[in-house]
Order: C-alpha cells, then structure tokens, then sequence
C-alpha cells in the first residue's frame, strides 16, 4: 500500500477541520479514495469527508483501513511546505508518512484501535435546501455566537434567516434570492458551539449547501476542487 500526495495542504486543512469534532477515527482507503465518517462523543454531530483518488499522484490501496489520533496526524502533516510531496506507506501497525523537499524527513505514526462502530451515512429527507457564500454563511453564524448559544434557520418563501436570540440580546442575518438560492419553506435550532466549528471548512469551499427541515438534523456540505468535507448535526429542540 503506497499513497502519493503532491499538494498536502489539501489535506492538513480537511484533518485540521475533522479533528475539530473527533479526536480518534478510522480512515477508510477504498477503492474510489480517502474516506473518514465518525461521531463526535457526544453522539450530536457527524463528519463526513472525501478525498477522491485522482487527488494523489499515486493511489496504491486495497480497502486499508488506519486508525489514528488526528493530533498526531495532523501536527506531522503541517510539517509538510506548500511545495513539499508526502508519501504514506503502511508496515504492520505503523504509518509511514515521508516528506519530501530539499530534504527527505521521515514519521512514523502508531496506528491504533480506534473502538467507535463503523457509521454510515444517514439517509435524510430535507424540506429545506439553502445554497450560498460560505463566507457570508460564517458571518452570520459568528454573529448569532456573540449573542447566543443556538442559531435559528429559518426558510421561507424568497428568504432564508439565520437567528441568535439570547436573554437579553439578538443577532439576526436574512438572506434574499439575490443572495442564495433557496428552496422549502421550515424552521430549526442548532448549537453555536458546533457550527462555530463546522463554519471553519469554509476555508476549502466558497460556497455550502445548506439542508434542513423543521425541529430536524442539519446537513451542511462544502465541496472544494479536490475534496469536500459534510457534517450533520442534530436539532436543539426546546420544550415551549
């Protein structure tokens, strides 16, 4: 098994973000490319990321899959420059990861058993489907964080609302059709404190699709040139 990557910044951005919700996962070599998806610990958030295989220079695998600490990982990969390559190779349970510049500099990575169940994708139905500048997207949600711990996204028609409201203060950014294309009408509530984490990946993509649907998970997907990275997030739902 032997993987080739030309850009690595690619990829120390993607890890950078998914180590954001686990500390621990299992990346899946499969036969179309990387593959990570993993559940926070406190079973409220997913992270979804892909990593197709014409992304890497070369892509020798057949279905490995390397459990790892993503601060370990990540600390090794932004040892790489932006005009570095890195090779990953996996002998027993070790990783691997050469980098090579001016000078070939070697890491070797314990893989370990990482002792949460394989997840899938969830197969959600969305009445709500919001796409726009993922810039404009973080704003908004940085906004409702100064006030709040929970954002309302609220669709309706020719308008899409992001909400914070706490006791005593409010933040509140509404969004046309001139601004985002919008579909669905509906209304939900989400921690701040994990879409403040979620907002970071819109450093790969410069737009997000937005899906949600009333007192319902949300999915959001930013989907960059060379790989994307999704979350869902289950509802904040509060007793009247």
């Amino acid at each position: 098994m032997i993987l080739k990557l030309d850009k690595p910044k690619i990829l120390a951005d993607a890890i950078g973000i998914v180590s954001e919700i686990v500390t621990e996962v299992r990346i899946k070599l499969l036969e179309d490319g990387m593959s990570i998806v993993a559940v926070d610990p406190a079973n409220v958030a997913m992270v979804i990321f892909k990593m197709p295989k014409e992304n890497f220079s070369q892509y020798e695998a057949g279905g490995e899959v390397w459990g790892v600490n993503l601060s370990d990982l990540k600390g090794i990969l932004k040892r790489a420059s932006a005009s570095s390559s890195i090779v990953f190779e996996q002998e027993e349970n070790q990783l691997k990861i050469s980098i090579f510049d001016k000078v070939k500099r070697t890491f070797n990575m314990a893989l370990i058993d990482v002792e949460s169940e394989d997840k899938d994708e969830p197969d959600l139905n969305f009445t709500c489907k919001v796409e726009m500048n993922s810039l404009d997207f973080s704003q908004a949600i940085e906004d409702c964080n100064v006030v709040a711990d929970a954002c309302s996204f609220i669709s309706g028609n020719g308008f899409f609302v992001l909400e914070g409201q706490g006791s005593l203060n409010s933040a509140r950014a509404e969004f046309s059709g001139d601004d985002a294309v919008l579909e669905g009408v509906g209304k939900s509530k989400y921690s701040l404190e994990y879409l403040m984490k979620f907002i970071k990946a819109g450093k790969i993509s410069e737009r997000v699709s937005i899906r949600f649907s009333n007192d319902y998970p949300l999915r959001l997907d930013f989907a960059g040139d060379n790989m994307g990275v999704g979350f869902v997030l289950a509802p904040r739902v509060e007793n009247e």
